[in-house]
């Protein structure tokens, strides 16, 4: 489009035309202003264009920003294996709901550990325990509720907050996500077996900030792996087991 403003301008001699107006005796012709009009016009497209181009380049940068910022935000609180929530978010969470306890609302901590794991990991390999993770995950997922926060600490353990429940459902909660691992996994045309230790802690019951809860999870979880089997124990106070 500048090119054939160029041309336009040079057919018509108007690159000196604003020198020579000033002569009384010169007369623009029709065909002069002619070219200057269709020369105008195509100045103003072209600005037009390029500034339509420069508003598209710019609505695609911002909405590529916050892309790569929603993909960060998400890095930065879930686990990359399972898309669950890491112990950043999980520790989070924990804060909030030990916060919403100072209302009267109970919750439930539950320390999720995967008992026959190591084994899937020696005999078949790290990418075939990925897997069997991933389909952990779904499982447990399925036994949660969807205001639950179902988090992967790492390796083969996991973690579940459930929001205002007492006792009695807090161990209906617990029996379901056993109950999932009832049935094999099959990966890669192989059947997987393991078992699960639970441990769960109560808040506000049994502690005031999430390293106490998450501490007294892993007592409990402890406890219900030394049966040596798929177990799900409650923590109790030294006293109240004594």
């Amino acid at each position: 489009m500048v090119l054939v403003g160029a041309l336009l301008a040079l057919q018509y001699n108007l690159f000196w035309f604003s020198a020579e107006l000033s002569e009384p005796q010169r007369k623009v012709s029709l065909a002069e202003a002619m070219a200057l009009t269709v020369l105008l016009a195509l100045c103003v497209c072209a600005f037009a264009i390029r500034r339509l181009r420069e508003v598209r380049y710019e609505a695609a940068r911002r909405a590529v920003t916050r892309s790569q910022m929603r993909q960060l935000r998400t890095m930065a609180s879930h686990d990359p294996l399972t898309g669950l929530a890491n112990r950043r978010e999980l520790d989070s969470a924990l804060a909030g709901a030990i916060a919403s306890s100072a209302n009267g609302q109970e919750h439930a901590f539950f320390l999720i550990d995967l008992n026959g794991f190591k084994s899937i990991n020696d005999l078949f390999g790290h990418a075939m325990g990925d897997r069997v993770l991933q389909a952990v995950a779904g499982r447990f997922q399925s036994a949660a509720r969807p205001s639950d926060l179902l988090a992967r600490l790492g390796g083969d353990e996991f973690a579940l907050l459930s929001y205002d429940v007492d006792r009695d459902t807090a161990h209906a909660i617990g029996q379901r996500i056993m109950a999932t691992l009832d049935s094999e996994i099959r990966v890669g045309g192989r059947s997987h077996e393991p078992g699960a230790s639970i441990g769960v802690a109560l808040i506000p019951q049994n502690g005031s900030t999430p390293d106490e809860i998450i501490h007294h999870a892993d007592v409990a979880m402890y406890r219900a792996k030394s049966e040596g089997k798929t177990a799900l124990v409650f923590f109790e106070p030294p006293a109240a087991i004594n």
